[in-house]
């Protein structure tokens, strides 16, 4: 009998414990059991998606489920990032953030500067800088954001100079002191047009940003007659709402991104047309 009994309970403790071992969810993932986290991020087509594409097995190692939503424009980022449909977004540099918290109060914060997209200068007609002619026409983004960047890279290229004492990253055509060959300057064109205006000849030369050069077949390094410097102070950088930026899962994205794996990416990917900033 005592046999028997001994039997029963060793046979109900093994059911017991197996039991408990089918009721643990198996760890796949790295995060001890727990379901992943998602985040959804808000992008630019080029460069900025597919670096997270790159950034997404990574980062579903570590218990984090990344969405990407792709934008064409860089209005709706912001828009969608402050509605809360997306967690952060990945489309813009510094002083375009501080524009857009200035002009329309979002309360937005820097959770980290991932890469560099150098401006570059496009002409059909021109190889150089110095063949274009008397009175040029050269075609500006209508973002005025953007406008002391472009301004510097023409003045770093000596074709202007700014007033003395302004600040170049909110520098506007109203600030050019200098223009010795009375270029004409075009400014109405949204930034995802001026790739359009440039294979059809518009202007006699067109700057366009990197990640719009890059979505639409052209490579800065090879069709632009001058790039901005590799040490352009317009780090492209992940944004999220006040606050977001001590999550785990916004902070484990910037660690990603910055990892020497991502950027050894970036490198080998654009070859200097995009640049990571370590």
């Amino acid at each position: 009998m005592k046999k028997l009994l001994a039997g029963l309970f060793l046979s109900v403790l093994v059911l017991a414990l197996a039991a408990c071992g089918a009721g643990k969810k198996e760890d796949t993932n790295g995060t001890d059991g727990k379901e992943n986290v998602t985040l959804k991020v808000g992008a630019s087509n080029v460069p900025h998606a597919v670096i997270l594409e790159q950034a997404k097995p990574i980062l579903a190692k570590q218990g984090i489920d990344l969405e990407i939503e792709t934008y064409q424009d860089y209005v709706l980022p912001n828009q969608d990032l402050e509605a809360k449909e997306i967690d952060a977004n990945y489309f813009q540099h510094i002083p375009y953030l501080e524009k857009e918290i200035k002009d329309k109060g979002y309360d937005f914060v820097n959770a980290g500067g991932i890469h560099i997209e150098p401006i570059g200068i496009y002409s059909k007609e021109y190889k150089s800088l110095e063949d274009l002619p008397e009175g040029a026409t050269i075609l500006l983004s209508n973002s005025v954001a953007d406008h002391g960047r472009m301004l510097s890279l023409l003045e770093a290229k000596g074709l202007i100079k700014l007033k003395d004492g302004v600040d170049k990253t909110s520098a506007e055509l109203k600030d050019i002191e200098g223009n010795p060959k009375n270029f004409k300057f075009d400014a109405n064109t949204a930034p995802e047009m001026l790739v359009q205006m440039y294979e059809n000849n518009e202007g006699d030369a067109v700057l366009i940003n990197s990640n719009y050069a890059i979505d639409n077949g052209l490579n800065p390094m090879e069709d632009s007659i001058s790039l901005e410097d590799k040490e352009s102070p317009y780090v492209n950088i992940i944004t999220v709402r006040a606050g977001d930026e001590t999550k785990p899962e916004i902070k484990k994205l910037v660690e990603v991104l910055t990892s020497k794996e991502i950027q050894d990416f970036i490198v080998k990917k654009w070859e200097g047309s995009v640049v990571p900033v370590k």
